[in-house]
């Protein structure tokens, strides 16, 4: 039988039952919560709407600029022409190629945790869409990974570029920062997350959007927020 640890335990002290608290209070209640020894990952999840009055589910997939990043690092790589190489590699990209990188590819050695492609390499990488599309690293126009300014896009991703997508139950989740980061400043991570995830509601979902949010650390408990 599975225990609790005496951290744990302490932490479920802290846990609220049946009610939604606001933002603020649920951050510092997560940030109180995150006693491990690393700085945990302060991540939002949401449960939306996907049934449109016209057509199938809806299927949510965008890109969201953190104002004051999400702590995360990002192993990025460029892919491009060979005489952009130069200019990628001043960038700040850990891994740039170009036909070499796509071999690499093509052999499974993927040692990068993002990619991003010049829209002249994409008739190239298309082919390998089964080895990098499961691990979501498929270059995607709409989240701003093919692009002929490398330069922005491996500074968009370094500082606080997160991508979401819903599964088929309409849960997403993200993170907004790392509990070193001021509340304050997480508060207006997950505000801006929440806006920007309100604006993609389409015209054909009718009622509320977003249905339920929690907030929660990588060790924490979560708590059910309601509004501002």
């Amino acid at each position: 039988m599975k225990r609790n640890s005496k951290r744990y335990k302490e932490i479920l002290k802290n846990k609220i039952k049946d009610k939604k608290i606001s933002p603020i209070e649920a951050l510092d209640l997560v940030k109180k919560n995150s006693t491990s020894k690393f700085d945990e990952s302060i991540d939002v999840s949401l449960k939306i709407n996907l049934k449109q009055s016209k057509g199938g589910d809806l299927s949510l997939r965008t890109v969201v600029n953190l104002p004051n990043g999400s702590g995360k690092k990002s192993k990025v790589a460029v892919l491009c022409e060979t005489d952009k190489i130069d200019e990628a590699k001043k960038t700040g990209a850990d891994v740039v190629g170009s036909d070499d990188l796509i071999e690499k590819i093509a052999s499974g050695k993927i040692d990068f945790t993002k990619l991003i492609c010049t829209p002249a390499m994409m008739s190239k990488i298309g082919k390998h869409g089964k080895v990098l599309g499961p691990k979501g690293l498929m270059p995607n126009p709409k989240l701003g990974t093919v692009t002929t300014d490398i330069k922005k896009a491996v500074k968009d991703i370094k500082t606080g570029l997160v991508e979401i997508r819903n599964d088929k139950d309409g849960n997403l989740a993200s993170t907004i920062g790392r509990k070193s980061l001021p509340t304050e400043k997480l508060l207006e991570n997950y505000n801006h997350f929440i806006e920007s995830v309100k604006k993609e509601k389409p015209d054909t979902i009718k009622g509320e959007f977003i249905k339920n949010i929690f907030l929660t650390s990588t060790m924490g408990i979560s708590y059910k927020v309601g509004a501002k």
